[in-house]
């Protein structure tokens, strides 16, 4: 008797391995990894002699190797490729982060002596002599150069925003791209943006040189140079920072009848306020711890001049740099006065940024506070 074959009988289900679906490591396996990397290089260090850059770096060439083996046979080849390069990218983050972190503890270490000391801040510093004992006495103090940068970055800030947030404008509201205006605007932007800093101090103190005669050294010469620093960054960041609101906010405020003007100044500048402040806030950042420009078109002293436009005026990236290349007689005091002026300058760059965040919050629209 021969067998019947049934007809439309369905085939056998076959077993597919999905990549997607295979074995899963641990959650914290990255995590146990880098540590027995690091435990294995530390190992390998102490027989030869333990050096801590040869340490790190061992140790992250074990954990990529551990890694991408242990994963590509656990899982699949694609989630070890993917655990390989988020494990390259977090070391490149951290690589990059480690000057940053190295100079800051460096800083606070050696500058918290006398950046949190109010005699060091609220004093001004400066060499006196006494007649009667014939005796030359210096005084530590920093209160001349808190208040000269706060000076001159003001008064540059006061010239460098107004400036930079209208040109902005006018690229992204009322030039055309293809028009010459703003081809030659993006240009001298471009290239101002590339102008090293000593160049600006050079073109500030020949100016007021040449209007004021020789020794022209004011703060106010020193704002201009700093001008000359701000003013791209500004342009830049508010430029891109505009072009960021979308086109139908303009178009709604334009079918409501409104002018340009004022969908400019009630949508477009409140919806981009955080962006502007924060493109302000890095503008002053880069220009606060100038020392070249400032040392060139303002000097240096160590009397308090709280005005901008006569005399030589201090600010603290100079009395960080003049307490290193000119010390005192006293000269572990002096080098002191400089880390502790190089603290303060930070503190201040922080200060200025909290303040910046808080205004931001205030002014933005409610829809995205």
């Amino acid at each position: 008797m021969s067998a019947t074959a049934i007809p439309n009988a369905p085939a056998p289900k076959r077993q597919v391995d999905n990549a997607l679906t295979s074995g899963q490591l641990p959650r914290y396996f990255e995590l146990w990894s880098l540590l027995g990397a690091l435990v294995v290089s530390a190992v390998l260090f102490a027989l030869v002699g333990f050096n801590v850059v040869g340490w790190v770096v061992v140790a992250a060439i074990i954990y990529l190797l551990a890694v991408g083996v242990i994963s590509s046979f656990t899982e699949s080849r694609r989630k070890a490729v993917d655990r390989i390069v988020r494990g390259v990218v977090v070391i490149m983050f951290l690589l990059a982060l480690a000057p940053l972190v190295s100079t800051l503890i460096d800083v606070i270490a050696r500058g918290a002596k006398d950046a949190f000391d109010p005699s060091f801040v609220f004093q001004t510093g400066g060499t006196h002599f006494d007649p009667v004992s014939l005796k030359v006495t210096t005084t530590i103090g920093a209160w001349q150069s808190v208040v000269g940068t706060l000076i001159i970055t003001g008064i540059a800030t006061v010239i460098s925003v107004p400036i930079g947030l209208l040109t902005a404008i006018y690229l992204v509201e009322y030039g055309r791209p293809t028009a010459w205006m703003n081809r030659a605007v993006t240009f001298l932007v471009d290239v101002m943006t590339g102008i090293p800093s000593i160049v600006a101090g050079l073109f500030a103190f020949s100016l007021f040189t040449l209007i004021v005669g020789p020794k022209a050294f004011s703060g106010f010469s020193a704002a201009i140079a700093l001008c000359v620093l701000m003013i791209p960054i500004v342009v830049r960041s508010s430029e891109e920072m505009l072009k960021l609101v979308s086109i139908e906010l303009r178009e709604a405020s334009y079918a409501l009848g409104t002018t340009k003007f004022v969908t400019i100044t009630r949508i477009v500048l409140p919806t981009a306020i955080s962006g502007l402040i924060t493109g302000v806030m890095l503008a002053i950042a880069r220009v606060i711890g100038e020392t070249a420009p400032i040392f060139i078109a303002a000097s240096f002293t160590s009397n308090f001049n709280a005005n901008p436009f006569r005399d030589a005026m201090s600010t603290l990236p100079v009395m960080a740099y003049t307490g290193y290349k000119f010390p005192s007689t006293d000269i572990p005091a002096s080098y002191d006065s400089a880390w502790g002026a190089a603290l303060l300058l930070v503190i201040l760059v922080v200060i200025l940024n909290l303040i910046a965040r808080i205004v931001a919050r205030i002014f933005a629209p409610k829809g995205l506070r």
